[in-house]
């Protein structure tokens, strides 16, 4: 089925997505379950990305929802692959929006990756928004900002990672869901969650775009939905975002990487969740990137190769919304 055309009405704006470029100059590989992955040739997806992307002469911006560079990287090669790499994006006709990944913390501490990525964060934290048109706000998250990957290790963020990592998962090693059952698989050391301050700030920040009638996209390395994502590779606190992204109704979709796979889900609030296909697991001569369309009522996501076009439609009215609610279990049931 094709995606749901906007009657041919002109986009209030358009932007570039990729996510999990994971760029490393060594031999193709694969992940702990056995998937190929094609570290030299991910940074051609992103080279072909960035040459449609100036092709359309229409986008705004474009997002990077993180891991530029693999953790399989050699150290001593960590700053020139990520120097590449950013080189690759510069060479888009716009600005680029950056979100820090694990893989980005495997190879830099945080101090020196946020300048290197123009990542507008405050003591050393990566969290920002930012409004390209007066009706439309970005949230940008630090998914790692309790973590115990990139900070110091005598930080109070990487303390307070590492007691909830003993709390939650019994196994010697914390990136291992072994013995773990349902949601509980994400409490994983490679995954991170969002702090008491950033909380906050994303409270204050959705307050501040309902009150200036905005409507916001959420962007966050890890996912936020269970129904887009596999557990293992969920914010540890996705549940605690959720609730605050709740309150409000002006968040229309969150977006994500992470997890390889890609996925879409429309929460019970009718929030949409996409969690985007990485470019690393493109096979020579494949890709995996797009752009999204921004329109009053939708946000079309048009994909190229093994990124899945979406249309997302945002519930019309509160009503209609509510009756999905009461009848969504009704229609499970049917489809079973």
């Amino acid at each position: 089925m094709g995606l749901i055309t906007a009657q041919g009405k002109q986009p209030l704006f358009s932007f570039g997505v990729i996510s999990d470029v994971q760029y490393a100059d060594i031999a193709d590989g694969r992940s702990f379950l056995g998937v190929p992955r094609y570290y030299r040739h991910s940074i051609l997806v992103l080279e072909r990305a960035v040459k449609k992307w100036n092709d359309l002469q229409k986008l705004s911006f474009a997002v990077n929802f993180g891991d530029i560079v693999d953790g399989f990287c050699p150290k001593d090669q960590s700053l020139n692959a990520i120097k590449k790499v950013v080189s690759a994006f510069e060479k888009f006709n716009g600005p680029i929006y950056h979100m820090i990944g694990n893989h980005c913390l495997y190879n830099l501490p945080r101090e020196e990756l946020l300048p290197l990525l123009k990542i507008p964060g405050h003591d050393s934290s990566a969290y920002y928004d930012f409004s390209p048109i007066p009706g439309y706000r970005f949230v940008v998250l630090d998914a790692y900002d309790i973590s115990a990957i990139g900070w110091p290790k005598d930080h109070p963020k990487t303390i307070e990672a590492l007691r909830l990592l003993k709390e939650k998962n019994p196994n010697t090693d914390k990136n291992s869901p072994v013995g773990l059952e349902g949601l509980e698989r994400r409490f994983l050391m490679f995954n991170g969650a969002v702090g008491k301050e950033q909380l906050q700030w994303l409270d204050n920040v959705l307050q501040d775009a309902t009150n200036s009638k905005q409507k916001v996209m959420v962007c966050c390395h890890l996912p936020l939905d269970p129904g887009a994502s596999t557990s293992e590779a969920l914010l540890w606190n996705f549940d605690e975002v959720m609730d605050v992204i709740h309150r409000y109704k002006c968040v229309k979709v969150c977006f994500g990487g992470h997890d390889h796979k890609g996925g879409h889900s429309v929460d019970s609030h009718g929030v949409h969740h996409r969690v985007f296909e990485a470019a690393l697991e493109c096979p020579p001569n494949t890709d995996a990137f797009g752009y999204v369309d921004v329109y009053e009522d939708r946000i079309s996501l048009v994909g190229t190769d093994r990124m899945q076009s979406t249309d997302m439609v945002f519930p019309p009215w509160p009503v209609l919304l509510a009756f999905w609610e009461i009848a969504q279990p009704d229609f499970q049931s049917l489809a079973a």
